[in-house]
């Protein structure tokens, strides 16, 4: 009987494929694992997994920031993305799962162009919508063949009671708490649109971050859908 590891799945090319032994007899078809659809599966299965809500709300990776203030200041915890050229963040709670990105369908009619479509997550359909218009940001045509580089692009699903929304990002940094202390108001250089969606900026790795206000943006992907 083949060895199933710990996430519920058989990691045969550790085994036989060319991690392991090679005597996989699917290798003289695919030549590597990667191209193999046994690999392909277990690695959706493993994207797919949801990430559970007290894992999100209680992880305490600290940022330098809210290191600097102490453990007994107050903070609050933000899971940290990017889209485009802006890194941007959101309160942790909200957040149901990260999945890999999948085919959107679109949907005739649209009357918002922030509405991209509808997307398959694990069998249910969901709105998925492009934070970057909704925030009015525009791609650094300067800085986008750099950053396309490092992109790892994910779809971040997110709900507030029964109202439930998929948009996709260019890469997830992961949960941050930082202190409330360090918070500042949003620049003026901010669009309006992202101004009024930004509850304030904090330093980050010798940059700022935004972070969204959840309630403002729900009541907006709301209106869009409208």
């Amino acid at each position: 009987m083949a060895e199933i590891g710990i996430m519920g799945f058989d990691d045969c090319w550790n085994r036989i494929g060319v991690r392991g032994d090679s005597s996989c007899e699917r290798l003289t078809e695919y030549v590597r694992c990667l191209n193999c659809p046994v690999f392909e599966t277990a690695a959706t299965r493993l994207l797919d997994r949801p990430i559970p809500h007290i894992d999100l709300a209680q992880h305490d990776v600290r940022s330098p920031t809210a290191l600097q203030h102490g453990a007994s200041g107050a903070s609050e915890s933000f899971l940290v993305f990017r889209i485009g050229d802006e890194w941007l963040a959101l309160p942790t709670p909200i957040f149901k799962r990260i999945v890999q990105t999948r085919p959107v369908h679109t949907l005739p009619h649209r009357q918002h162009r922030a509405v991209l479509g509808v997307v398959n997550v694990q069998g249910e359909l969901l709105v998925c919508l492009s934070l970057a218009h909704l925030l009015g940001f525009e791609p650094d045509t300067r800085l986008r063949d750099d950053r396309a580089r490092q992109d790892l692009p994910r779809l971040l699903v997110v709900s507030r009671e029964e109202e439930q929304a998929v948009f996709p990002v260019d890469q997830v940094d992961g949960v941050h708490r930082f202190a409330t202390a360090s918070f500042c108001a949003p620049p003026a250089t901010l669009s309006q649109a992202a101004a009024a969606h930004t509850r304030a900026v904090a330093p980050w790795r010798g940059m700022s971050v935004g972070l969204l206000d959840a309630d403002t943006l729900f009541d907006t992907l709301n209106r869009s859908l409208g």
